[in-house]
């Protein structure tokens, strides 16, 4: 069986601020036009596509496995824009990274109040000592 996730849609106060968030933090290319979507590619072919909504919606997680250098810009462009972020995803470490698994991982947020993780380590791949879910 080969099945993989193709995109999700992300609601958003406004697309275009949260698309072109998640694209410059991620250091993804510039968002897409599609239909009434602002769409952010990954580099494992999923789409992210933003929608704007001026109704009431649950903020969801939105968690991207990255490289060790990868987290090392990433994490140097949220401190850069003096974003919160935290260990855990309970936001009880604040300014904190965890090391989940030996890895790095950190969530912050996105302009619609979307939770963001990354982390360089898929969950149960390595040391359990410490390890929480997102």
């Amino acid at each position: 069986m080969s099945i993989e996730l193709n995109h999700t849609i992300v609601h958003a106060r406004d697309k275009h601020e949260s698309a072109a968030f998640m694209a410059e933090i991620l250091g993804l290319p510039k968002p897409e036009t599609f239909y009434h979507f602002q769409v952010v590619r990954t580099a494992n072919g999923v789409s992210l596509d933003f929608l704007s909504t001026d109704e009431e919606f649950t903020p969801q997680h939105y968690a991207f496995l990255v490289s060790e250098d990868d987290f090392d810009a990433i994490f140097a462009r949220i401190q850069k824009r003096g974003l919160q972020y935290w260990a855990d995803p309970g936001a009880q470490r604040p300014g904190e990274i965890n090391t989940n698994d030996g890895g790095r991982g950190v969530y912050f947020m996105d302009p619609s109040g979307n939770y963001l993780e990354i982390l360089t380590r898929p969950y149960g791949s390595g040391a359990a000592k410490g390890r929480s879910r997102s």
